[in-house]
């Protein structure tokens, strides 16, 4: 297996790998194999068939998906291990070649994550956390709003976003609005209809948003390695004994890493409301 990498300017990575048609070829060997083993033809007990019999009549096709769905992750593994990254999505993979008795070439886009500065955000987010805490006569004290906090870090930070990541957060975006008007008893058209959108408008609006959210949760995890914020493990049991539903403290239980990314973003933001 070899590898090509190309790096783009906004940090998208795309990876050429060829995979040697020797190591397809063994792959091949082994499915028919298995397929003789599994087949029964007239006049043949299970099993028993002539190699060349069961292989007439195989979907080759299929074959070549089932090799590609086998081989495909490793040599993906091994080109990363190659190319010394560290990708924090699932690649984009596109198929190049697949012909028998060739090499075969697949595409892979990933990212890794995005360089970040921080440049003077702690003079501009406690600008902004002071103004929301000005105590005015007769009034209580007010929290800074998430959202004046959010738009200061963005508005400072420096953050070249890959435009995979982007794309793959609008994907899941468009999804789940898919989905909620599907339950609503309506098809997109009717939704974009409602809305006075176009599928154009609505995915650029998305792409704003997943820009935005993508910068801020970047730079909420910059701030806390700078800061050395981090989460014990009592933190964490403490977290799961508040919860009242039984589902959901199942689910905290079984996915604790999840639970600490969540915490510390917590204890990031409260960190920022305090500067």
């Amino acid at each position: 297996m070899t590898s090509t990498m190309q790096r783009d300017q906004d940090g998208t990575l795309t990876l050429t790998v060829t995979i040697p048609w020797i190591k397809v070829e063994k792959e091949l060997e082994v499915q028919i194999e298995e397929s003789v083993k599994n087949t029964t033809l007239k006049g043949f007990r299970k099993g028993k068939a002539p190699k060349k019999m069961v292989e007439e009549g195989l979907d080759k096709a299929k074959i070549r998906e089932d090799i590609l769905r086998k081989i495909l992750p490793q040599a993906y593994v091994a080109a990363i291990e190659e190319q010394g990254i560290s990708p924090v999505i699932r690649p984009s993979i596109h198929i190049e070649k697949v012909e028998d008795g060739k090499d075969w070439i697949f595409t892979a886009a990933t990212c890794e994550v995005p360089q970040i500065q921080l440049n003077n955000y702690k003079i501009k987010v406690s600008e902004v956390a002071a103004k929301d805490k000005i105590i005015l006569p007769g009034k209580e004290p007010k929290q800074p709003k998430f959202e004046d906090i959010m738009k200061a870090l963005l508005d400072t930070v420096t953050i070249n976003v890959p435009k995979i990541l982007i794309n793959q957060e609008v994907d899941r975006l468009m999804a789940q609005v898919i989905d909620d008007v599907r339950k609503l008893g309506l098809n997109l058209d009717q939704y974009l209809t409602s809305t006075g959108k176009t599928p154009e408008s609505l995915r650029a609006d998305y792409e704003q948003k997943a820009l935005e959210d993508i910068k801020f949760e970047f730079a909420l995890q910059k701030v806390a390695e700078e800061e050395k914020i981090t989460v014990e493990e009592k933190e964490i049991d403490e977290a799961i004994k508040k919860t009242k539903d039984d589902k959901e403290r199942v689910q905290m239980e079984s996915n604790k890493y999840l639970l600490a990314s969540i915490l510390r973003q917590q204890k990031t933001l409260d960190f920022l409301k305090n500067l």
